[in-house]
């Protein structure tokens, strides 16, 4: 038989204890100090809001900033046990006091997943604190998302998963009641947690905007010669691009002296043909090559933007004059010719 002098010691345990373990279906058997005078109804209750736009570029990689609230509220007390002595009513009023804090949530994780390819979560479970009754959490929850370059415009349900402990009963014991203090000697309390999880959607938008890719290109550069490289640009978004200007970066071995072509509005599905004129050097390499790109257009606010990388691939060929075989030919032709004009020669002098 347990004193009730450890009573208290053994509270203290019992709610480190029980703050570390999972969701049980009922009280254990030990969870028995003396009295329980009231069952609460109702918990904690949070709801998350993404503070801040919502719209973003394919191709982003942003932080979402999460506000939570905790919007519980206690729905009702049933009372289990009759106070009918002075100890019991000292110990009803503070079981009261502890009953208050049912809809606390505490310890929160949060955690955000994506089921759609075109977005990923690069963040991990967060910790979101402990938020009392009708509180906000001081800080957002942060995680960040990146959005591929090839997602469609559209909105995108993110799950948000908030995880938490609450606390589930009280129950309170106690000696005598000490008329000197007006409180009960030894007095325990123990407290009974469980954990609950609450699911969300967040939404992000993916906006409209002009898109662009390359599905053409033609044009014969050769090592040591000029030429002109033909480009084909395609807006595969889903607004128009007025006044759209390409822009290459030329870099080792081609070069140029003019590295804007005009190429006009593009309204979805539209192409046009953007004409570059590049030099290579006499040591380039004949071998496939990649040119950066970008699309600078007006877009339907009138604000100026600059498009993502646009990759052009090309290819320098090998000049068949200057094939191996055909410059070693040619050498053979050349002494042959020599050695016939000289035996030629000296026939005549004789």
């Amino acid at each position: 038989m347990i004193k009730k002098r450890s009573i208290a010691a053994i509270a203290t345990l019992l709610m480190f204890m029980l703050a570390t373990i999972p969701v049980q279906a009922s009280y254990p058997k030990n969870f028995d100090f003396d009295d329980n005078f009231y069952t609460v109804y109702g918990g904690p209750s949070l709801e998350a809001d993404l503070i801040g736009n919502n719209e973003y570029s394919r191709g982003d990689t942003v932080t979402l900033n999460i506000g939570l609230i905790n919007k519980g509220v206690i729905s009702g007390f049933e009372s289990e046990d009759e106070a009918d002595t002075t100890v019991d009513t000292v110990l009803q009023q503070n079981e009261m006091k502890y009953e208050s804090q049912a809809v606390t949530a505490v310890g929160i994780n949060a955690t955000l997943a994506s089921d759609n390819p075109y977005i990923k979560v690069k963040s991990g479970t967060q910790k979101a604190g402990t938020l009392l009754e009708g509180k906000e959490s001081q800080n957002p929850t942060q995680f960040t998302i990146e959005i591929s370059d090839n997602a469609p415009a559209g909105t995108y349900p993110l799950n948000l998963n908030l995880s938490y402990l609450y606390q589930n009963n009280v129950q309170v014991s106690g000696d005598e009641y000490d008329s000197t203090t007006g409180l009960v000697t030894n007095q325990g309390v123990g407290v009974w947690y469980e954990t609950k999880s609450q699911n969300q959607t967040i939404e992000v938008q993916v906006k409209k905007e002009a898109d662009f890719e390359v599905t053409n290109v033609t044009g014969d550069l050769y090592p040591g010669d000029g030429g002109l490289l033909y480009v084909t640009y395609k807006n595969i978004g889903e607004e128009p691009a007025k006044d759209a200007t390409v822009r290459i970066s030329a870099s080792d071995p081609f070069s140029t002296t003019d590295d804007q072509a005009f190429i006009g509005t593009l309204k979805p599905g539209e192409s046009a043909v953007a004409a570059f004129d590049l030099s290579l050097d006499s040591d380039a390499v004949p071998k496939p090559y990649s040119i950066n790109s970008e699309v600078l257009f007006e877009d339907t606010e009138g604000h100026d933007q600059i498009s993502d990388v646009v990759k052009v691939e090309t290819k320098i060929l090998q000049d068949e004059n200057k094939l191996p075989g055909f410059e070693l030919g040619t050498s053979i032709s050349f002494v042959v010719f020599a050695a016939c004009f000289i035996t030629l020669r000296k026939k005549k002098q004789y």
